[in-house]
């Protein structure tokens, strides 16, 4: 499949340039369905542009084209569940309800940064659901499902991945949701 033309990025297939990853990405990469895989871009970007709001200014993006990975930690009693939440850039994921509802915890807050990057062996403002933790629920928002390409980060902030929507509804943790904040 070529690459698809979104933004001003070279995408190239992602199997082809698994050096632009970070390690966990690129073995779930590699460790994919082949069709998964060939569905699955990686363009190189500027680090200092790896943050949403930069990046689809610079690289042409539109927000509704873009999502956003956030980590949160949950606790019930003794025991604390880490979770990664995915929305389009133009939306907020609604942590207090929906989230905490779907994990059932009583207690929930975005994870300290030293926590996410150390657990997740990815770069800050690059966390990607593909390649987390297996043990880690991936909560995916409809809306993100519903675009025919979405960008999200690649586990560093030295580029981004570009793949179908529907594809993150096929990660093994994934539950796809209303995740996000509704008016």
């Amino acid at each position: 499949m070529p690459a698809p033309s979104i933004g001003s990025l070279p995408w190239r297939p992602a199997l082809e340039q698994l050096d632009l990853l970070a390690p966990p990405t690129a073995e779930a990469v590699s460790a994919a369905d082949a069709a998964w895989a060939a569905d699955c871009f990686v363009a190189p970007i500027a680090d200092d542009l790896a943050d949403t709001a930069a990046f689809c200014e610079a690289y042409g993006v539109t927000l509704e084209q873009s999502a956003n990975c956030v980590v949160v930690s949950g606790r019930r009693a003794e025991t604390t569940t880490t979770a990664a939440c995915l929305v389009l850039a133009t939306d907020r994921a609604d942590v207090n309800k929906a989230v905490r509802h779907q994990l059932g915890v009583r207690k929930i807050s975005f994870a300290p940064m030293a926590e996410a990057t150390e657990r997740s062996r990815m770069a800050y403002g690059g966390i990607t659901p593909v390649g987390l933790p297996s043990d880690w629920p991936v909560l995916v928002d409809d809306a993100v499902v519903a675009q025919p390409w979405v960008v999200v980060g690649s586990g560093t902030r030295g580029s981004k991945l570009l793949l179908p929507g529907a594809r993150l509804a096929e990660l093994a943790s994934a539950h796809v949701m209303l995740l996000r904040q509704v008016a």
